[in-house]
């Protein structure tokens, strides 16, 4: 029903390549996210599997069938933009229907496919109302219905939530979730969040500069990052990233340590430094800590209860068997 296959899939605009030839495969039913920094290219990725951008060469395939020439109607394939797109002055009813009405579909079918997609994301006691009496994440909901409705292949979503403020983009992050458990339709989701790509994804696709790093699942890129740049992407906080003496003697010309992987103590420990700005979050602290040699401070995550202060001394000790060791081109060596 959803699979998509891109067989050395490129785009370029003039002589500009935004995305060197690349392959993936998406299984049907499959939760996968492009992530990325800025200007990574993956929201035009999205844009040629839609039909809204033309390909600069290669083949695009949807159930096995050739669609890089189809017009984005016959793709059977709903996008779910940034912006709602809601018309104003009609009822939820009528925007979810409105797909349905261009299509020329009877209204019997249309009433059945409206109540469905507004039992399946609660919005049925909202159907009279227009979107101004509804809240962000209403609204949000309402756009997904409108793609729900049209029983596509695959569902692809272009950084949906990023006009929801933190506590809706976590509400509205469990609700596409549970709705991809629901539907168990294909869904492409494209976000610069990479908080969002592990708690959802079934497989993230990482991108840079329009090439993909990486694909696998979350824990896969979390603990066996192909390079420095996924390892860097991948994880919040960041990985830690040293160089120097203390990566030649691992063996490596850089080593990467997670904060969760390195133990504090105001005592003893491998490494010393000093307490930066600390971060209480209450069952976590995180500690920044400036250490001789380096520009920038090391990230540190610790229990709550760890009570050290600014100006503190602190001894570190990294858990030798999950430091990450790179060679000199960034690549992970095994």
């Amino acid at each position: 029903m959803g699979r998509i296959v891109l067989k050395d899939v490129a785009k370029s605009f003039g002589d500009v390549h935004v995305i060197p030839p690349l392959n993936l495969e998406i299984e049907d039913g499959e939760f996968v996210v492009f992530v990325g920094p800025s200007g990574c290219g993956k929201s035009t990725l999205l844009r040629l599997i839609a039909g809204l951008e033309d390909v600069s060469g290669g083949v695009i395939e949807i159930d096995g069938e050739d669609a890089t020439g189809m017009p984005p109607a016959k793709r059977r394939l709903a996008m779910v933009f940034q912006s709602y797109a809601l018309y104003p002055h009609m009822t939820v009813r009528k925007n979810i229907a409105f797909p349905l009405k261009m299509a020329g579909m009877d209204k019997a079918e249309q009433a059945r496919r409206i109540e469905n997609a507004a039992k399946v994301l609660n919005l049925t006691d909202y159907l009279d109302r227009r979107p101004g009496q509804l809240s962000g994440g209403q609204r949000q909901r309402v756009a997904i219905g409108r793609a729900i409705v049209r029983e596509p292949a695959a569902f692809l979503f272009d950084e949906p939530l990023s006009n929801l403020d933190a506590a809706l983009r976590v509400g509205m992050r469990l609700e596409i979730s549970e709705l991809h458990e629901r539907l168990e339709t294909t869904m492409i989701y494209v976000t610069h969040d990479q908080v969002e790509a592990m708690t959802m994804a079934d497989k993230i696709v990482v991108l840079q500069a329009g090439r993909i790093e990486q694909v696998g699942s979350p824990l896969e890129l979390y603990h066996t990052p192909r390079n420095r740049f996924v390892a860097g992407f991948i994880g919040s906080p960041k990985m830690n990233i040293l160089e120097g003496a203390e990566a030649e003697k691992r063996g490596g010309h850089a080593i990467g340590i997670r904060p969760e992987h390195i133990a504090p103590s105001a005592t003893t420990g491998t490494w010393k430094g000093v307490v930066g700005v600390s971060e209480h979050l209450g069952s976590d602290t995180f500690f920044h800590v400036h250490m001789d040699g380096r520009r920038e401070p090391l990230t540190v995550r610790a229990g709550g209860e760890v009570s050290l202060h600014h100006g503190d001394a602190i001894f570190l000790t990294p858990d030798e068997e999950k430091i990450h060791r790179f060679d000199h081109e960034g690549l992970r060596i095994a």
